[in-house]
Formats: C-alpha cells, sequence, structure tokens
C-alpha cells in the first residue's frame, strides 16, 4: 500500500533532468534572470551533478520515471516536486502560483497516466496551489501553506479533493521579499521520521508547532545562517536516511545527533542557483511503509 508520508521508504519518484529542462545555453541565457535564478546555471555541471544526486537515489532501489523535455516547460520544470500531488485516490494536478510553471502538471501528468497512475483531481484557476506548499504527515494529517503561490481557494478546491478523512491544517507563510520569490511551506519544515522533523522555527507559527506537536512530532532546527543556503530543505528516502545539500556542517550535525544517516550532494547549478534543493527535485510518487 502507498503510504502518505514525506519519510517513508521512497519506492517510485519522477525527475528531470537538466538535460530535459534546461536543455540549452540558448534557454539558460533567455530564462534565468526573469525566473530570478540567482545565475546562469551551467549545464555541463548541472547534468554531473544531477548524475551524482540520481546515483544517490538508485542506490537506494528507488524506481526513477524520467519525465522528459517539453517546449512548453520554462527552467523551472527540473522542480518537479511542484506540479502534482499524491493522494490514496490517485494524483491531484496542480494550478501553479507562477502561471510560466502552468503548463507543467499537464505535461508530467501525461507521461505519468502511461504507467498507470489517474488523476484523484485538479486545481482549477482562480485558485492556485504548488506542490511545496504541501505535506503529509500521515494518511490522515496533511499540511499546506497559504502564501504567495498557493492561494485560499486553491487550498478550498484541495480540502475537497482530498475529502473529510484527512484533516488539513493550513499554515499561513510569510511574506517572501520579492513577490516572484518562492517560500514554499517545505522551505520551513523538511519531516524526517514519523515523530521527528527539520524545522526553521522563526518561520513557523506557533498553532502549527502546536498541531504537530499534539501529533507526536519533535523538532530539530535550523541556524539563521544556514536557513538561507537551504538548510531546511533535506529529503528523506527513508525514515532517517537523508539527501542534503553540502556544506551545511550545522544541519548536518544535529541531523547525525538525531540518529540521521546523512548523504550530500553539491548542487550549486541544480539547487542553488535556482533556490530548489533535494525536495524540490524529485516528485516522490510511491513511498512503503
Amino acid at each position: 500500500m502507498n503510504v502518505l508520508n514525506e519519510f517513508s521508504q521512497i519506492k517510485e519518484v519522477a525527475l528531470r533532468s537538466p538535460l530535459s529542462g534546461f536543455i540549452d545555453d540558448e534557454k539558460l541565457s533567455t530564462e534565468w534572470e526573469a525566473l530570478r535564478f540567482h545565475s546562469k546555471p551551467d549545464l555541463n555541471q548541472a547534468t554531473i551533478e544531477y548524475n551524482y544526486f540520481r546515483g544517490l537515489l538508485q542506490d537506494d532501489g528507488i524506481n526513477i520515471i524520467d519525465l522528459p523535455s517539453s517546449k512548453l516547460l520554462t527552467i523551472d520544470s527540473i522542480y518537479t516536486r511542484d506540479s502534482i500531488l499524491i493522494s490514496q485516490d490517485g494524483l491531484i494536478l496542480c494550478n501553479m502560483g507562477r502561471s510560466s510553471r502552468t503548463p507543467e502538471a499537464i505535461e508530467n501528468f501525461n507521461t505519468l497516466t502511461s504507467r498507470g497512475y489517474e488523476i484523484a483531481g485538479q486545481i482549477e484557476a482562480p485558485g492556485t496551489l504548488e506542490g511545496g506548499d504541501f505535506i503529509w504527515i500521515n494518511d490522515h494529517h496533511a499540511a499546506v501553506g497559504h502564501g504567495p503561490r498557493t492561494n485560499a481557494e486553491g487550498i478550498r478546491q484541495l480540502k475537497e479533493i482530498l475529502g473529510s478523512s484527512v484533516e488539513l491544517h493550513i499554515v499561513m507563510l510569510p511574506e517572501p521579499k520579492h513577490p516572484d520569490d518562492v517560500l514554499h511551506l517545505m522551505s520551513i519544515i523538511s519531516p524526517l521520521d514519523k515523530d521527528l522533523a527539520l524545522i526553521y522555527k522563526p518561520f513557523m507559527p506557533i498553532s502549527f508547532l502546536n498541531w504537530l506537536s499534539n501529533l507526536g512530532i519533535k523538532f530539530v532546527e535550523v541556524s539563521e545562517n544556514e536557513y538561507p543556503l537551504m538548510g531546511c530543505n533535506v529529503l528523506a528516502t527513508s525514515p532517517r536516511s537523508i539527501i542534503m545539500l553540502e556544506q551545511l556542517p550545522g544541519v548536518q550535525s544535529v541531523l547525525e545527533r538525531a540518529g540521521c544517516k546523512i548523504r550530500t550532494y553539491k548542487g550549486i547549478e541544480i539547487s542553488r542557483k535556482g533556490e530548489g534543493g533535494p525536495t524540490c527535485l524529485t516528485r516522490p510518487l510511491k513511498r512503503i511503509g
């Protein structure tokens, strides 16, 4: 059975490589500034970083679905988390808060439908929802961030699709410094195990902390120094087995003290320049408990 959380063993994941997302230097040159990348990624180095990252997933025996290129997509499309959610009844197609990413959900679903995936629902305008704003805690509890990329109407539609068996906690997110910047829910919390999450406490509403605590979840914290380096964006491929960006010694230390096994990747080109860490690069489709 496919379990709904962010920490059980990943069985299947969807990825899009830089060769299929960035495509070539001309596309990168055209898009990186408008999409607020910090600088233009180097395609060759991005491919090297991605292949190493992909290898970490393969080492865990995870089945990888490679999403193809499309003329309809931007370089943001390497961040496959955002366009689709999973549920017990199938996939939920998002309507992205950044309009240039709107085609991603259908394009990605066209690949996934050939693998037997079905649609449970779809967020429609004026509703917006992005996958980085949603986490499953367990099969009956989930949280969604209300912020620049996910609006109240998108959340209303999501609640309707999930149904009454799921308690959906709404988290009010702080405003980003620039309206086009990303501050997703998963920018401030990464579940690590059934009873542990990595958080950036200054951006966590007290109501959200209390809700998680009542579900038996304890916290380890990202420092103010490492938060801007995407210190809170880590991927659990199984309970307390973590893939994270390198050069985050503080985060690595607190995770290791919490009993986590850590593997790191470089991620300058595929993560730091576009503000998309390991959770952003992956759309886990099946986890097994």
